[in-house]
């Protein structure tokens, strides 16, 4: 019996591992959303969803627009907080900003948030002297910051109000406000946790060492999570048709349960994903109503700033690799014509005469 655990776990390692586990639990919620979802849009009338986005008020659409706008701004702390965290202060806010922003809506939209958000943050914190291995803590730091506010929201949330939640869990209101109440319960005594001493906050060993953040500090960073959520929930909320009511906190459930799952699908923009669960939750919204409003939501946080990030990587990387190499090699021909300097000579001896001349 002693050595059948051991025995499992090795094969366990062998032959499944998490790696595959997570793809086959990726698979599966995916599969499980689209097959909702098809059956969830039978007899859906094209026309119907048309006139229900023309029903949409534009006020609405641009408050929305705004709050998504505030969300992304917000989003660019995640990484900054993260980089100051690890004590990388050469890192400009700037930097840490359009490493955020990319990265979560290139990944996020392409699908596989964890390699290709990373591969993009290596790429432009590789600049300021970062490795791979304070990206992957730039990366888990973010994304402690993510579940945090999340699950300080969601427990929040359904505490108040956990018959939102049992429309998507189908478990009883009891049940999800014993969940919600585990979930501040939890949150509390990490932070009880983090105020025991700096060595309990230390995560890893040997070269792979992450310091968590203090117990004050993590309050900050929870409050990151929170505000991003706020935005991006009311921009959902106001987008929502008028009828029937809905109060803000059973949307913010709603949405959050929504988007964990397509987070934890990998799914490339949580498409399927996000919608089913949207659809299953919400059965008292007509089904075209309800998909034009995520189809607005959908072009507002996913396509627009995918086509935004994409533009500025594309342009960053034209500048760095095409016009900053052009404007060198003019500013040194420039200068060997003022040092009157045969076009001959070679590009050493051209640097040795610059050199030279710079010392008369």
């Amino acid at each position: 019996m002693h050595g059948l655990l051991p025995a499992l776990k090795r094969g366990f390692k062998r032959w499944i591992g998490w790696r595959r586990l997570g793809i086959a639990a990726s698979v599966m919620i995916i599969a499980f959303a689209i097959t909702t979802l098809v059956r969830t849009l039978k007899g859906i009338d094209t026309s119907v969803i048309l006139t229900a986005l023309t029903e949409i008020p534009r006020g609405s659409i641009g408050l929305a627009a705004i709050c998504v706008f505030f969300a992304f701004c917000t989003l660019t702390f995640y990484d900054f907080f993260a980089v100051r965290t690890i004590g990388k202060k050469q890192v400009p806010y700037r930097i840490a900003a359009l490493s955020s922003f990319t990265s979560y809506s290139i990944g996020h939209n392409i699908g596989a948030t964890v390699f290709t958000g990373g591969a993009i943050r290596f790429r432009i914190y590789s600049d300021y002297g970062l490795n791979a291995i304070d990206v992957a803590k730039i990366c888990f730091l973010s994304g402690l910051t993510f579940w945090l506010g999340n699950i300080f929201v969601l427990s929040i949330g359904m505490a108040i109000h956990p018959d939102a939640a049992s429309s998507m869990d189908q478990l009883p209101s009891a049940i999800n406000r014993l969940i919600a109440l585990g979930g501040l319960a939890s949150i509390g005594a990490y932070l009880v946790w983090l105020s025991m001493g700096e060595k309990r906050r230390e995560l890893g060993q040997k070269g792979w060492k992450v310091v968590l953040p203090s117990a004050p500090l993590t309050l900050v960073q929870i409050l990151i999570g929170v505000v991003d959520l706020g935005f991006c929930a009311t921009a959902m909320y106001l987008l929502m048709p008028a009828s029937p009511p809905i109060d803000f906190m059973s949307l913010a459930v709603v949405f959050i349960l929504a988007t964990l799952l397509g987070f934890a699908s990998h799914a490339p923009g949580s498409i399927g994903v996000f919608d089913a669960a949207m659809l299953v939750a919400l059965p008292e919204f007509g089904r075209e109503q309800l998909l034009a409003t995520l189809l607005v939501f959908r072009i507002l946080y996913f396509v627009i700033p995918f086509g935004l990030a994409i533009s500025i990587m594309g342009a960053r990387e034209l500048w760095m690799n095409v016009v900053e190499p052009w404007q060198e090699r003019r500013r040194l021909a420039e200068a060997c014509a003022q040092a009157n300097l045969p076009k001959q000579v070679t590009t050493m001896e051209r640097e040795r005469s610059l050199r030279q001349a710079s010392k008369r």
